[in-house]
């Protein structure tokens, strides 16, 4: 039977999909966390940017009232806002390196969702395709190759821009990063010896197994210490509240991208955001069973399944796998919003000590006792 190998379109229709699907989905994130912001702090949120003409019209203005008064339109207004916003370069600045250095911090945030699994094998005709990018053999080690890339886009952000606050931002941003990706690191590799692979989506497929032929062998319950450092190091990684001390602005005005206007700036918070999406992808394949529901094989996708007497085909199977997946990355989004809008900054010590004196020993052990159980 011939592999997705047989049709050579197949990983750039993906990538497309994919790629257009985060770009989507970041104008929405923006507005999600305003209106989870004010939840929080008890007031409306984002309700005031409004398109009149369109709300006039006879049969569709009743929707446009709607969305205005919900907020909807305010991503479409700060989306407008950064294309058409002067940008800025301050004389003494690289100009070059302060041009790329946006490019450096956005690219590797969109392709390293490219190895994530974000539904089971399905059957288009008599080919059998991957609901993933790229299935490399090293999956993970991808991953963190190229999320070792990010903090070269902040430091050169900072030290082109010839400002001494933004050098500071980048200095900060750089050490907090590299730290933090040790831990994340080291906090993996207690899985990689349980399910015997780098590949996420072997890793996935390993968590449809039953302990006990009961509950899912998924990461989180095979490796419960694990999860909670490598969720705490990826977060780090983001540089969002309460680790956001390379933006301080009660210290250093905006740390790294102080000097950075309009859409130069604007890819800064896109990446941001994108990381959240990279993150919580990421989280829920080697945590979470990735894109399986509980107590149904993935191969169900494929051959199709009776339940109650009724055959389900196989696409409905891949369908609800497929929800399944957003809607755990959606609540581990969810999750990071309420974290941002929960905790206060941490000082920078607090962030150094955190990763290096207690997430990092904690990872070490955790190796220790996993190859311990291992071999007992």
């Amino acid at each position: 039977m011939n592999t997705a190998a047989a049709f050579p379109l197949a990983a750039l229709v993906k990538a497309t999909v994919v790629l257009f699907a985060i770009v989507g989905f970041s104008p929405v994130m923006t507005w999600f966390e305003r209106k989870i912001s004010a939840l929080a702090q008890d007031r409306m949120g984002p309700n005031r940017a409004r398109v009149p003409w369109l709300e006039k019209l006879p049969l569709i203005g009743g929707l446009f009232r709607f969305l205005g008064r919900i907020g909807i339109v305010h991503p479409v207004a700060d989306a407008l806002k950064m294309i058409t916003k002067e940008d800025f370069v301050p004389d003494r600045a690289d100009k070059l390196v302060h041009t790329l250095a946006p490019w450096i911090a956005l690219v590797p945030a969109f392709v390293t969702f490219a190895v994530v699994p974000f539904g089971p094998d399905i059957r288009i005709g008599a080919t059998i395709q991957h609901l993933q990018v790229a299935n490399l053999e090293v999956g993970i080690l991808y991953i963190f190759a190229l999320s070792s890339l990010a903090p070269y886009g902040a430091a050169l952000a900072g030290w082109s821009s010839n400002n001494k606050f933004s050098l500071l931002g980048a200095l900060r941003a750089s050490a907090q990063m590299i730290s933090y990706e040790v831990c994340m690191g080291a906090s993996a590799i207690g899985l990689f010896m349980i399910y015997g692979s780098l590949r996420l989506e072997q890793i996935v497929l390993g968590q449809q197994d039953l302990l006990w032929g009961i509950v899912p062998k998924w990461g989180v319950v095979v490796q419960p210490l694990a999860a909670i450092l490598f969720f705490a190091a990826a977060y780090a990684e983001t540089k969002r509240a309460p680790f956001d001390t390379p933006e301080g602005d009660s210290e250093i005005v905006a740390g790294y991208f102080t000097e950075y206007s309009g859409m130069k700036f604007g890819m800064f918070y896109t990446a941001e955001f994108v990381e959240m999406i990279v993150l919580a992808g990421l989280y829920v394949s080697l945590f979470f069973g990735g894109y399986l529901i509980p107590w149904v094989p993935a191969g169900w996708a494929l051959t199709g399944q009776a339940v109650a007497g009724v055959m389900v085909p196989g696409f409905v199977w891949a369908l609800l796998m497929l929800g399944a997946f957003l809607l755990k990355v959606a609540f581990f989004v969810f999750l990071q919003f309420q974290i941002r809008w929960t905790l206060p900054r941490f000082r920078y010590d607090q962030v150094m000590r955190l990763g290096w004196k207690i997430l990092l020993p904690l990872s070490l052990a955790n190796i220790l006792v996993t190859g311990l159980v291992m071999l007992w």
